[in-house]
């Protein structure tokens, strides 16, 4: 399957586990905004530290400015494969196409690690 368009860069499986579980343990100890709208809400405001999205959005249209706006705004960004993975990793029942990381609560390290690594991802 080819990846869909606002996919820049492949991320390593263990990248994206590390993703999901700062996702986990921010959104149980710090601050997190759910859903495209808010992840493109807080990374307009320069809130969000990093942001997580799903590969397998349908229809690809709800991510695909989100990386052009981190760019922008030179927030790091990561890529997992499943929304429902990434739905409950923010403690929810449904899905989530993307994830703002606003505050890591007791993931500060594991977050500085994967802002250490997003820019070997892009290349």
């Amino acid at each position: 399957m080819a990846r869909p368009i606002y996919v820049r860069f492949e991320t390593p499986s263990d990248v994206a586990d590390k993703a999901l579980q700062l996702v986990q343990v921010a959104s149980e100890t710090g601050k997190i905004r759910v859903g495209t709208n808010e992840v493109t809400k807080s990374s307009e405001r320069g809130e969000a530290k990093l942001v997580v999205m799903a590969e397998d959005v349908d229809p690809v249209e709800i991510l695909v400015h989100v990386p052009m706006l981190c760019e922008e705004k030179r927030i790091p960004y990561v890529y997992v494969n499943k929304k429902q993975r990434l739905g409950q990793s923010a403690g929810l029942t449904k899905s989530a196409a993307s994830i703002a990381i606003v505050e890591p609560g007791d993931a500060k390290a594991l977050l500085e690690e994967l802002i250490n690594a997003f820019p070997t991802l892009k290349k």
